[in-house]
């Protein structure tokens, strides 16, 4: 392990809506446990990215145009990068709520009797005007000319699913995966989660709900992955969020255990490229 190198690349702070110590505290996580096992370790922010590097893995949080741009060139020169450009690429919320439909995994439908939500679908959600509830189908209609009015034209709509929230975790290709109720902590982003109340922690099939999410994780092209979930009261569950690197605040050290591991894979793959 000594002679390789990593770049860990930091999330820019817009990206990170109440989440910003957190999302860094996993990155650094993830760092240190490689550099307890002798990887010399490096870390940047993505707005300052420098041109070229020479760091052989790189773990990158970044979700700027111009860090998918500077991830491409250096898959190109060979350079093996969690999460990498096809990841990025997918991990739009309307390509992420495309990509579920076609292939048959869980979802929330789009239409229903208990409300709707609305969320930004050209990007993650940076500030709480980006997922917005709408009671009925008349405010759903107000909600909407608003996003317009702020530029916004992209806009995912689902029925809303009543039930429990689980929050899930998952590191690809390593066995790892997490669940929790965030409800049960008061762990809230924007006070959404607060919507569907407290949990019943209604049955469900833990493994069942691993396998629809790592399908899906394998389908949009990302290793490091998180997501939410509505968990039914007969046992049946509905995707509603999945997305690129968490900040795994509930399991922190497990998951950057798990996740510092695919540098393994990464080592193994350039020294038989080499």
């Amino acid at each position: 392990m000594a002679d390789m190198r990593v770049l860990m690349i930091y999330r820019a702070a817009r990206f990170s809506p109440n989440c910003v110590e957190k999302d860094r505290n996993i990155l650094e996580a993830v760092g240190k446990v490689l550099a307890e096992n002798g990887v010399a370790v490096n870390y940047v922010e993505e707005e300052n990215i420098p041109a070229d590097t020479e760091a052989d893995v790189v773990f990158s949080m970044g979700r700027l145009p111009s860090t998918l741009e500077w991830i491409e060139q250096k898959e190109r020169e060979g350079r093996k990068v969690v999460n990498g450009s096809r990841g990025m690429k997918n991990s739009g919320r309307s390509t992420i709520e495309r990509l579920v439909r076609e292939n048959d995994i869980p979802v929330a439908p789009l239409e229903g009797n208990h409300g709707y939500w609305l969320k930004r679908g050209d990007a993650s959600a940076q500030q709480m005007g980006d997922v917005v509830f709408a009671e009925d189908a008349t405010k759903r209609n107000l909600v909407l000319a608003n996003f317009r009015k702020r530029g916004i034209v992209d806009v995912v709509i689902t029925a809303h699913v009543v039930g429990d929230l689980v929050k899930f975790y998952g590191v690809s290709g390593t066995g790892f995966f997490r669940t929790f109720y965030p409800t049960d902590y008061g762990d809230t982003k924007f006070g959404c989660e607060l919507l569907n109340g407290a949990s019943s922690h209604h049955y469900f099939n833990l493994c069942s709900l691993k396998e629809s999410a790592e399908k899906l994780a394998d389908i949009v092209g990302l290793q490091v992955y998180g997501g939410d979930c509505i968990v039914r009261s007969d046992g049946t569950f509905a995707i509603i969020d999945f997305n690129d690197w968490p900040s795994f605040s509930r399991c922190r050290e497990e998951a950057a255990v798990a996740i510092a591991s695919l540098y393994n894979t990464a080592d193994a793959a350039i020294r038989e490229h080499r």
